[in-house]
């Protein structure tokens, strides 16, 4: 396979030390990084997913529509989950395409709220359908996620995390032998987002087998815990609570057992 591109270089030696956080003063060409075919290719995908979207919200009844919104709290989910408890019951199979249909959505184009979604998922589905749905949609939306930015995500990850993005590189390539272990290990762990990880791994090359891999399996651990805490949604005070000391040392843990075949080969090569 051929060594991953040096995607930064050229980028970081024009910007020479200036700060390269996406908040920093750009320079005006450097302000918005997609050119105009770029924009419009993005803005065109987005619309046909809308449009997808919308005609699947046709299809539900009208009494579904009333407080039908993406969650941004816990109280607003709460009020979700009783509105559309009923709905899920009588419509099992409108409310599954739709609720899929809005999870993708939102995986594919970085709308936040998706931890909202998986618990919705655990409230209305228990524990074994939570875990399936989501880890099927979270597998999808970030498979569209990572061919729209193999399209026309390069410019945009290298203006948005230039620094993050030299790191992720020099990692994969110091890993290439090994890298479905390594990729299992950032699924798993909070080392790096999912969202840089959807954008960036075609962009550092990670061939797309290794990736739905390590996402399919990756997402496991978390989604267990996002979804068993929708069994008992009212008793959750905040989302920071899903992830607490104990629980982050356990996907550690998880994360260590993955890279270990890693960390033993790079031993022996030294001895």
């Amino acid at each position: 396979m051929a060594a991953p591109r040096n995607v930064t270089a050229t980028r970081d030696e024009e910007k020479g030390g200036e700060d390269d956080s996406p908040s920093a003063k750009k320079p005006k060409s450097e302000r918005f990084p997609l050119n105009s075919w770029e924009f419009a290719v993005a803005l065109s995908v987005f619309f046909v997913f809308s449009t997808g979207l919308f005609c699947i919200y046709l299809t539900m009844p009208s009494a579904a529509y009333t407080n039908l919104t993406i969650p941004r709290t816990l109280s607003d989910l709460r009020l979700l989950k009783e509105h559309l408890s009923t709905y899920a019951t009588d419509h099992p199979a409108q409310f599954i395409l739709g609720y899929c249909s809005t999870y993708i959505f939102m995986q594919t184009f970085m709308i936040p709220g998706t931890i909202f979604m998986s618990l919705l998922a655990g409230a209305l589905f228990g524990v074994v359908r939570g875990i399936l749905l989501v880890v099927f949609n979270a597998t999808a939306g970030a498979t569209s996620c990572f061919f729209l930015s193999k399209l026309i995500g390069r410019p945009l990850v290298s203006w948005m995390w230039p620094e993050k993005l030299r790191f992720f590189q020099a990692e994969i390539a110091k890993r290439r032998d090994k890298l479905l272990n390594y990729m299992l290990f950032l699924r798993i762990t909070p080392t790096l987002p999912n969202l840089f990880i959807n954008l960036a791994s075609p962009i550092v090359d990670v061939p797309f087998h290794i990736f739905f891999l390590a996402t399919v399996i990756g997402l496991i651990p978390a989604s267990y815990i996002t979804v068993r805490a929708g069994l008992a949604l009212g008793d959750l005070k905040s989302v920071k609570d899903l992830y607490d000391f104990k629980t982050l040392a356990v996907l550690f843990l998880i994360g260590f057992v993955s890279i270990c075949p890693t960390l033993l080969k790079r031993k022996r090569v030294y001895e």
